[in-house]
């Protein structure tokens, strides 16, 4: 008896760690809620995961994520922040848009969000402050809106003459109006003109190079709008195409022939944001999380194609450019 007893202790016990296995609780999960596209943030979704990863957490080994693409739809953002909070997710996580984020917010007041924005996020009303945001939801700005009169000094640099410049944006996007007010406070302390151009597709970019000969723009200043991000191959392309000088806020134009680019690093505000996801999945609370202010600023200017457009690129800009593609 004392044999079959000790048998069946030994069976109990083996089977135990098999029984704790199975209560363990589920692998949590992501929220990811984006206006853009997988294929266009492809790259920028590595570096959250890498943010993620140094907290420990990796893809389908012990966090999934659950992907929302709007594809440039933002209307569709309110219901997909909606579902996610319907699916109960531990997080969600909105780099790099004001919209995505906003949306995650009025879905839920309880389950924590946390952004990577290039506005500021008290005027945006993401947060009550930075240093104390309050409620469930932090994040990183990137400032991103705020570099327009930026960009637009690096223009007047570049072309000292009487050059006409385009400022494209999305009317669209909540950012675009003050963004538009400090190029054109910018423009009017450089003595330089602007044309505001407007377009919210693919089809209404085009029509805008069209006419662009017709308002005697000659270069060209893109905002950090989501839309535009997502058609950047094509907006690299017609610049070209057109003999326009442009400056853009992704580093990733640039790498594909886009002149020059001026912005706060979107890789590392994606991986910005897979750190702070991380560290809420490991128990810290939005409100105890500051917003964090980007601190890396890049601007990259590629020679070849300021050969190609007939442009000399001073030697002052060269200087501070962080990286040159010859």
């Amino acid at each position: 008896m004392r044999r079959r007893k000790f048998i069946t202790l030994l069976g109990g016990a083996a089977a135990w760690p098999l029984g704790v296995r199975a209560q363990q609780p589920p692998m949590p999960v992501i929220g990811f809620l984006n206006p853009g596209s997988p294929e266009a943030n492809a790259s920028l979704v590595t570096s959250y995961r890498k943010g993620l990863s140094e907290n420990g957490f990796v893809e389908g080994q012990n966090v999934a994520i659950e992907y929302r693409w709007a594809n440039g739809q933002y209307d569709r953002l309110p219901e997909m922040a909606a579902d996610l909070v319907r699916r109960h997710v531990a997080v969600i996580a909105t780099p790099v848009n004001t919209a995505a984020s906003l949306a995650a917010k009025f879905a839920t007041a309880t389950i924590p969000v946390v952004f990577a924005i290039g506005t500021d996020p008290v005027e945006a009303g993401l947060v009550a402050s930075l240093n104390r945001p309050g409620g469930n939801v932090t994040g990183i700005s990137g400032m991103n809106w705020e570099l327009g009169a930026k960009r637009l000094g690096l223009l007047h640099e570049l072309l000292p003459g009487g050059a006409r410049v385009g400022v494209l944006v999305n009317p669209n996007t909540g950012e675009t109006e003050p963004f538009v007010r400090d190029v054109q406070r910018a423009a009017l302390a450089l003595a330089r003109e602007v044309e505001v151009l407007t377009a919210t597709s693919s089809r209404e970019i085009d029509n805008v190079f069209a006419t662009i000969a017709q308002k005697e723009v000659n270069a060209l200043l893109i905002p950090s709008d989501q839309l535009f991000l997502n058609r950047r191959v094509q907006l690299v392309g017609l610049s070209f195409r057109h003999g326009l000088p442009a400056i853009y806020p992704w580093r990733e134009a640039v790498e594909i022939g886009g002149l020059m680019s001026y912005a706060s690093s979107f890789s590392d505000l994606f991986r910005q944001a897979g750190i702070y996801t991380g560290r809420i999945l490991k128990g810290e609370k939005p409100v105890n999380l500051p917003v964090m202010q980007a601190s890396r600023f890049e601007f990259l200017v590629n020679l070849q194609t300021a050969k190609t457009l007939g442009v000399e690129v001073p030697p002052s800009l060269l200087a501070r450019a962080d990286d040159v593609i010859e």
